[in-house]
């Protein structure tokens, strides 16, 4: 494996991270918005990773969704209730989330590592020419 062909992984890796984090900045912004129990309730994404085609990395093979069925709630003064005084909720559990981030993010920050540790290694070859 080259430096370049680790460049180019942890590239791929960083895409995939980012994406994730994306991901669940989006499920955190909305798990307190509320719908009418007639409508459907925001559905969390949940990024799904798999192998690059050229066998040389990762990528987003896909977005899944979470429910949205959500959860009920009794809030009988908010502008969505229904005649019974309910809302509904997506089904998002902050504390999952927050380990989900934090998982994401420190990938992000390795694969960041990887690419700025290979450039070091690139100039340093690259130096030795020089001499």
């Amino acid at each position: 494996m080259s430096l370049f062909d680790s460049i180019g992984i942890a590239g791929t890796g960083v895409t995939v991270y980012r994406k994730w984090l994306d991901a669940v900045s989006d499920n955190i912004a909305n798990m307190n918005n509320a719908a009418p129990t007639n409508g459907a309730a925001f559905q969390a994404r949940y990024v799904v990773a798999q192998e690059a085609a050229d066998g040389k990395g990762a990528q987003v093979g896909g977005i899944e969704l979470g429910s949205a069925e959500g959860r009920m709630v009794h809030e009988p003064n908010h502008p969505n209730a229904d005649a019974n005084g309910y809302v509904r909720y997506p089904d998002i559990n902050l504390s999952d989330q927050m380990g989900s981030l934090i998982m994401a993010q420190r990938g992000y920050q390795a694969n960041l590592t990887v690419v700025d540790r290979a450039k070091t290694a690139y100039e340093a070859a690259l130096q030795l020419g020089r001499s």
